[in-house]
């Protein structure tokens, strides 16, 4: 999976769960300054992104992500392994 698709599927994930609009999901938005994201709707997105890669996120990997950039580059990284 590309990093744009992976993006794509993320903006899907942040529109379905959180109403947030795809336009203003891209590599360098803040999740928690720009998209008003809290540390339950991390949470959240984490528990979205497991079942996105079937995956276990470990809370540790999650707890550096800033930017939704951050969270292409951890996919990435998860499905990699």
């Amino acid at each position: 999976m590309t990093d744009e698709q992976i993006l794509e599927k993320l903006q899907a994930i942040l529109f379905e769960a959180f109403e947030i609009d795809p336009g203003r999901v891209g590599p360098e938005t803040r999740l928690f300054d720009e998209l008003d994201l809290d540390s339950i709707d991390a949470v959240d997105l984490a528990i979205k992104l497991q079942e996105m890669t079937g995956k276990r996120i470990r809370p540790e990997n999650f707890k550096t992500v800033r930017t939704v950039g951050d969270v292409v580059s951890t996919v990435r990284t998860l499905l990699a392994a």
